[in-house]
């Protein structure tokens, strides 16, 4: 018996062990699979001592919609202990593993049912052992608004709820990394290439290089360019309905390119500009939509701020004088439709605290239009000029002006400037121009071509095709043409042509299966919809063809000719007479074989009686 416990002492140790080190690491690691508000798709990993990201997704399950979101990583200060700015860096039963608390804000805020992935640089402490550690997470909103001296402020979000970090030592050579180690999807914007360089008034071609440098593909992948009608936040004419560029996949480590061509604002300072994109992928095929926020920057060439100060001095003796400027605008109605009428309320504001102007003399100036030359905004009165007899410092005027947009152009945003001339009491005649940028949207127009069916008429379950064309007569792009057919005797079918550019045509070729007899005029109702630039769907075209389905014919002729009476006297011709020529040929045949027979019979005969005769001679010889 003690010979066996000795040889299986080594191998029970052993067990002993692997079960204590289990126990072991299962405490090591902080259950988190309750969690709600804060989850974690993989446990970030650091190095004792350097920089590390810990990202997590930050949900909002039950709302209300989260403003102002700030998320902080926090030391316990619990009755389990953790660790106490100056305690020595005391271990207790739980050890905070970094060297401060940490925290970042949200981006725009979770709406309510929504989530958002982020990482929160932090320091790993340089005393404390390799292994799993527990984080506290706290999620706040409106952090800004109720932040005090400090800075710190807000209201909690949701229950603070823990997560898992792990550390380990540091290799020889290693450095900070603030790099998110654990974020499958990455995206860089303009690695490797210089800053794009646009002169006004040139058009500026360039791309854009974003890499994936993420661990993962991306998938469904949009890049979207924010745009903005400031001019001092974005350098070029808002021209297109969308600048956003699609990619069905970015495969880890994959560099795409993101093409842009656009016309520099006239109204543009020289310097450099920050774009801002927001990118939207999936992780994987059906997974949820995710965002990412990056930056390009673009240099612009054209008038100097120092040209804009000079104009604007008085004069030479420096004289003072006040200045006009535009409060605000607004268009009634919001929308402009190219061709239609519109009022533009434009309210003007004497910006000087202390000067008034008098005397105040507005001349409209709108940017000519592309096409066929001319004004794109027009006044209806025919007058391009008004007049304001004062205003006093700070006060603002509004002046309503009846308008119309030229039906021709272009739909995109057009400048319209306001030139200013009026007096001040130390100044006379002074002049100032500033202006405003009008979107004007055109009304997508589509026609189709002649509508065939082949064939017309068919029976349930057969197919017949429909084909057309559908022709953009508009000034816009038709985004996502689909084409329904719908009626009682056909299969209900949808039929996607995709995007149709202004001049141009798509091709419906689509098979339509009879599901029912027709009970009515065989009318098939067409619904053609599409999309606008925003993705909003558009009042649908209605069509419509012919087409005849009726029952599958049963071939079986007894009972098809059951219960006729057919009179074959009267209507069938008789069987002399249907087959009267290949009876003749027959006859003429039979004449001829009687003919031979009996001519050679006769030989026969002939032959015969010669030779009877003969050995009759023959007889009497002898």
């Amino acid at each position: 018996m003690n010979g066996l416990w000795k040889r299986m002492a080594p191998f029970v140790m052993a067990a002993l062990c692997a079960i204590s080190a289990a126990v072991t690491a299962r405490a090591d690691l902080w259950d988190t699979s309750g969690n709600e508000y804060v989850k974690q798709s993989a446990i970030s990993r650091g190095k004792i001592g350097k920089s590390m990201n810990v990202t997590m997704q930050i949900c909002n399950p039950y709302g209300p919609d989260w403003k102002d979101v700030y998320v902080k990583i926090d030391t316990f200060f619990n009755t389990e202990g953790g660790f106490l700015p100056g305690a020595d860096n005391e271990y207790r039963e739980e050890v905070f593993p970094f060297e401060a608390p940490a925290g970042k804000m949200v981006s725009g805020g979770i709406q309510t049912g929504k989530s958002k992935t982020i990482s929160i640089p932090v320091k790993v402490r340089a005393d404390i052992p390799e292994g799993y550690y527990r984080v506290k997470v706290q999620v706040y909103q409106d952090w800004s608004r109720n932040a005090d001296s400090s800075g710190e402020g807000g209201i909690p979000a949701a229950p603070e709820e823990y997560i898992n970090v792990y550390v380990s030592p540091a290799a020889a050579g290693d450095t900070d990394d603030t790099q998110d180690i654990n974020k499958q999807i990455v995206f860089t914007l303009g690695e490797g290439q210089p800053t794009p360089y646009g002169i006004y008034p040139n058009v500026l071609n360039y791309s854009i290089n974003m890499r994936n440098s993420g661990l993962s593909d991306a998938r469904d992948v949009t890049v979207e360019m924010v745009l903005s009608a400031k001019s001092e936040e974005f350098p070029f004419d808002i021209n297109d309905g969308s600048y956003d560029r699609y990619f069905e996949t970015v495969a880890a480590g994959e560099t795409v390119q993101l093409p842009y061509s656009m016309a520099i604002r006239e109204d543009t300072y020289s310097g450099f500009y920050e774009l801002k994109f927001k990118i939207h992928y999936r992780e994987t095929a059906t997974g949820d939509m995710k965002e990412q926020e990056e930056s390009f920057w673009v240099r612009i060439k054209n008038k100097e701020h120092e040209e804009e100060k000079s104009s604007q001095s008085a004069n030479e003796n420096n004289r003072s004088y006040a200045r006009i400027v535009v409060d605000s605008y607004e268009t009634i109605p919001e929308t402009i439709i190219a061709g239609e009428p519109f009022q533009l309320v434009l309210r003007m504001k004497n910006a000087s605290s202390d000067i008034p102007a008098t005397n105040i003399l507005l001349d409209l100036e709108s940017e000519a239009a592309t096409s066929g030359g001319g004004a794109v905004f027009t006044t209806l009165s025919g007058s391009s000029s008004y007049v304001v007899n004062s205003l006093k410092p700070e006060e603002i005027s509004e002046l309503r002006l009846d308008m119309q947009a030229t039906a021709g152009i272009d739909q995109r945003t057009y400048y319209l400037k306001i030139k200013e001339t009026y007096d001040s009491p130390e100044f006379k005649n002074a002049k100032a121009e500033t202006s405003i940028n009008i979107p004007v949207r055109q009304v997508a127009r589509l026609n189709t071509g002649t509508i065939e069916v082949e064939p017309g008429n068919i029976i349930v379950g057969a197919e017949s095709y429909a084909g057309f064309q559908i022709n953009n007569t508009g000034k816009v792009l038709l985004y996502n043409v689909t084409v329904a057919f719908e009626a009682d005797s056909i299969v209900p079918t949808d039929y996607y042509v995709g995007n149709i550019e202004p001049g141009k045509s798509g091709t419906v070729d689509c098979p339509l299966t009879g599901a029912a007899p027709t009970t009515d005029n065989g009318k098939v109702k067409i619904i053609i919809t599409y999309e606008d630039e925003n993705g909003e769907v558009q009042e649908p075209v209605e069509k419509e063809l012919t087409l005849m389905v009726s029952e599958p014919v049963e071939e079986n002729y007894e009972d098809a000719f059951a219960g006729q009476d057919f009179d074959m006297s009267q209507e069938q011709p008789s069987f002399v007479q249907q087959y009267f020529k290949y009876l003749a040929a027959a006859a003429a045949i039979v004449a001829v074989i009687l003919v031979v027979s009996l001519t050679v019979m006769r030989r026969k005969r002939k032959v015969k009686k010669e030779l009877e005769e003969l050995e009759g001679s023959d007889d009497e010889i002898s």
